[in-house]
């Protein structure tokens, strides 16, 4: 399986650089059963790229992208509600910071980009996250008209996650799947419905 494989089953074609409907609708919403078809499909290579097996991809076409996708995404499908959902977060934050220290995220799609800021934004520390809003800020103004919602949206997900990591440090929603004792601040935002994000 190459690079190519997993963007292309993540992206689909991207007419104008903009994934159709359909792939939107799969990424955050998605169920039970695209989980169950990454797993079928991906998790091998899910596996491998866990343990590092797929390092050299980076310097493939689409390889950095590819690695973001697996490490950050597929994990939180295949593993969803588990501690394993974040294994790869601090590998994929990694690529990110190198990627956008060299430029990489600019020669990406928009749909793209979306996912590859996504590991700043799940990051447990606040420079990361002031990073991701700053990101997404740049390319939510990049959308054309009929797609703007969709910057906007991913814009106000990058800020919501910040005003979490500014109040708490840490994502309380994940205090129960990593063994964490919550706060009683933590305990009482959660009961009133603090957001989970599919994880908790």
């Amino acid at each position: 399986m190459t690079p190519a494989t997993v963007v292309q089953f993540w992206f689909g074609e991207q007419p104008s650089g903009i994934s159709d409907r359909v792939y939107q609708k799969r990424w955050f919403a998605g169920g039970p059963s695209f989980d169950r078809k990454i797993v079928s499909r991906f998790g091998n290579l899910l596996e491998q790229a866990l343990a590092g097996e797929l390092d050299d991809w980076v310097d493939q076409r689409s390889g950095r992208l590819a690695l973001v996708l697996l490490l950050d995404q597929f994990t939180r499908n295949a593993y969803r509600r588990e501690q394993r959902a974040f294994a790869g977060d601090l590998k994929a934050r990694g690529l990110v910071l190198d990627g956008l220290a060299r430029g990489a995220d600019k020669e990406l799609t928009l749909s793209e980009r979306l996912f590859f800021y996504l590991p700043l934004e799940h990051a447990e520390d606040l420079a990361c996250q002031c990073l991701s809003v700053s990101c997404f800020e740049s390319l939510a103004g990049e959308f054309p008209a009929a797609h703007r919602f969709m910057g906007e949206q991913a814009l106000d997900y990058a800020r919501r996650h910040l005003d979490i990591i500014h109040r708490f440090g840490r994502f309380p929603h994940r205090n129960a799947i990593l063994g964490r004792a919550d706060t009683e601040q933590e305990a009482r935002w959660l009961a009133e419905g603090g957001e989970r994000f599919g994880q908790g």
